[in-house]
């Protein structure tokens, strides 16, 4: 059973209730990531994440996560690009403990002076680790080139520059704008029900007056560029973007079918190829990452140096077999079956359902429908596969990223 309600302050709420389950897992959405940031805000929405934690007006820091320990809970967040999510998982006894210590995290913050500099060095850490994982490291390079510098293009944690001058008015400001009710989503999935969802909520949420929401416009561009990092690592890593559609396009469900026989799973032509046949890496996959205004197809591999434009050549070979000749209906029953595997196995665990159905009202504004997902990808057909392909993997669009102890890049 899913119920929803949303609020005149714009807030919405959705819960799924899962029989059975002696769990809940709740989530605070907000619809803000690194695509809206500006150049001085840049890092401050993942900053802001691990600020919330750092003490409200009831509780400082260990208070807060120490009562979440007690309750046997796991609580944590995350930012995306165009999402933030704060989050708790609790035995279905202490719902109501944990949905108030998460809203007093979330609504209560007082971000003291003396816990924000000890953030800054955390987070500084935590861009240095990314600079020490040279996977990651090549696919925020790869959005960069996809992307710019900007919108989509930003790397999640900023610039170490930005995040030591954050400052408490900044991080106000910036929440002034983004963190309003009509950009917020609460999601419930597990052992509850909407009477008790709907109390928290109003109980903790009732008093929250509609903000000054700032709708901002994401800046995207058309020049696709290949760019290289320099490390003293032992492989080479490449990744390869080609545009795709967005997340509202009609055709997405036929494209990640194509991704499927891409680089979606061992059997898929890239693993088989690049690893299996040819023994040039122990990573290579592919997937699709859509927005709301656009999408990228990407491909990544790990390489050995000596033979990274052996790897590319082959890799650009498999996407021209592909676009000159399609794939075999098997190929894409096989994909299909993988899909639909997919969304029922999501079906089992709330702490996938809490996120399934949080992002989709945060993003399309109405429940998820469960059976009309299944129906679409059933309904999904062969002749749509091979239309998609017409469309994607464009050449003249594609970026290129390497990271490795080089300073040549690969042509476009």
């Amino acid at each position: 059973m899913v119920w929803e309600k949303k609020y005149e302050n714009g807030l919405r709420l959705v819960v799924k209730n899962m029989d059975g389950l002696m769990s809940v897992t709740m989530g605070i959405f907000v619809g803000t990531g690194a695509n809206v940031e500006t150049d001085s805000e840049d890092g401050i929405s993942h900053f802001i994440e691990h600020m919330q934690f750092k003490g409200t007006h009831k509780r400082n820091a260990f208070e807060l996560s120490d009562a979440f320990d007690r309750l046997g809970a796991q609580i944590n967040a995350f930012t995306g690009k165009d999402i933030t999510c704060y989050y708790c998982k609790c035995t279905s006894d202490h719902t109501d403990a944990c949905f108030e210590l998460l809203s007093d995290l979330f609504l209560h913050s007082t971000f003291p002076e003396e816990e924000m500099e000890r953030e800054k060095g955390v987070v500084c850490e935590e861009i240095s680790m990314n600079e020490d994982t040279p996977e990651d490291l090549c696919l925020d390079l790869l959005a960069r080139a996809f992307y710019g510098k900007r919108g989509y293009g930003r790397n999640i944690l900023g610039p170490a520059k930005n995040v030591k001058g954050f400052s408490v008015a900044d991080i106000l400001a910036y929440k002034k704008k983004r963190y309003c009710p009509e950009n917020i989503v609460i999601s419930f999935a597990g052992g509850i029900d909407m009477q008790t969802a709907q109390a928290l909520v109003e109980t903790y949420f009732g008093d929250l007056e509609k903000g000054e929401f700032e709708k901002r416009t994401v800046q995207l561009i058309s020049d696709k560029k290949s760019l290289v990092k320099t490390k003293p690592i032992e492989q080479m890593h490449i990744g390869i973007a080609y545009p795709t559609v967005n997340r509202y396009d009609k055709t997405l469900d036929a494209v990640n079918a194509v991704n499927g026989v891409l680089g979606g799973t061992m059997s898929a032509r890239l693993f088989q190829e690049v690893r299996e046949k040819r023994g040039l890496a122990y990573s290579v996959y592919s997937y699709v990452s859509t927005y709301s205004e656009c999408g990228i197809q990407a491909i990544y591999a790990g390489v050995n140096p000596a033979q990274a434009e052996q790897a590319y050549e082959a890799i650009l070979n498999v996407v021209k077999d592909m676009k000159e000749k399609g794939i075999t209906e098997d190929e894409f029953l096989r994909s299909r079956e993988q899909m639909k595997a997919s969304t029922l196995f999501s079906n089992e665990s709330s702490n996938s359902q809490m996120l399934l159905y949080g992002k989709y009202m945060l993003h399309f504004n109405e429940v998820y429908d469960f059976s009309k997902r299944l129906d679409e990808i059933n309904a999904l057909t062969y002749k749509q596969a091979l239309s998609a392909i017409e469309q994607m993997f464009d050449e003249k669009q594609k970026a290129i990223a390497l990271v490795g102890n080089t300073d040549k890049a690969f042509p476009l």
